[in-house]
Formats: C-alpha cells, structure tokens, sequence
C-alpha cells in the first residue's frame, strides 16, 4: 500500500530542492531534530521523535538522488520492525513546482500501533507537506 501527497508549491523546484535537502532548512519545516542529512546515496542519519505516547527513533538511508528531481529514503524505526521507503519527487510546472511523496511499505510495520495506519501516515504527510513546508516556503 502507498501512501501518495502531492502539493503545487509557488516555488521554483530548485528552491524546493534545496529547502528538502539541506539540515539547516528541514529543521524549519521537517524535524527540528535531524542531526545531519545529505542528499547522498548510502548517507544514513538517526534521531529520535516522541509522539507524546511512545518514541520513534528514525533511522534513514539515502538510496537514490538525481539531484534536483528525486530523492528516496528507506525510512525504519529502532524499536519497531518494518521498513519502509519514501520517495520525494519534485516536477516543473508553469506556476512553480509540484512535490509528490509516495511513502511504501507501511504494511510491514505493526498495525496495532496507529502511528502506522494509512491514515495517520497521510496525515503526517499532508501536515508536513501541505501545512509545515507551504508555509516556510511562503513566509
């Protein structure tokens, strides 16, 4: 099953690019905990979320970037099985660019847990997509 947020952006893709890439700006509108991040293939990065109920420590590896276009994390947890993989696209378009998410693999992670249902995971994407990262780009 995947999880699929698309959001028109009225900015340049470049811009989008870097604002998804770069640790000193995805702090502003991603995890304000991200130790370090690069848009390299094979550069893995860990930090924990508390959800208020449980902790989440994320632990991402990049698997693909062609720069400015595409960037794929496999995307797990340390103290949860499962693994997931998430892909940011990012396309021209004439009044800016146009991200899309595709997050996969939610089903090999525990349902009992509703942090990984469907619908908190598009949720999360539309908050952070649709909400947190419009807005940085727009202030």
């Amino acid at each position: 099953m995947d999880v699929i947020v698309e959001q028109k952006l009225d900015s340049d893709c470049k811009l989008v690019w870097k604002v998804i890439t770069d640790p000193n700006l995805m702090r502003n509108w991603f995890f304000e905990n991200i130790p370090d991040f690069k848009a390299e293939v094979g550069f893995t990065t860990e930090f924990p979320v508390d959800s208020g109920e449980r902790i989440f420590t994320h632990l991402w590896k990049i698997k693909e970037v062609i720069p400015g276009a595409k960037i794929v994390y496999e995307w797990r947890y340390k103290e949860y099985d499962g693994i997931g993989e998430v892909t940011f696209e990012l396309f021209h378009s004439e009044f800016g660019c146009i991200i899309r998410i595709t997050h996969s693999g939610l089903e090999s992670f525990t349902q009992e847990i509703p942090e990984f249902s469907e619908e908190s995971c598009r949720g999360g994407w539309n908050y952070f997509i649709k909400d947190r990262l419009t807005n940085y780009l727009n202030r």
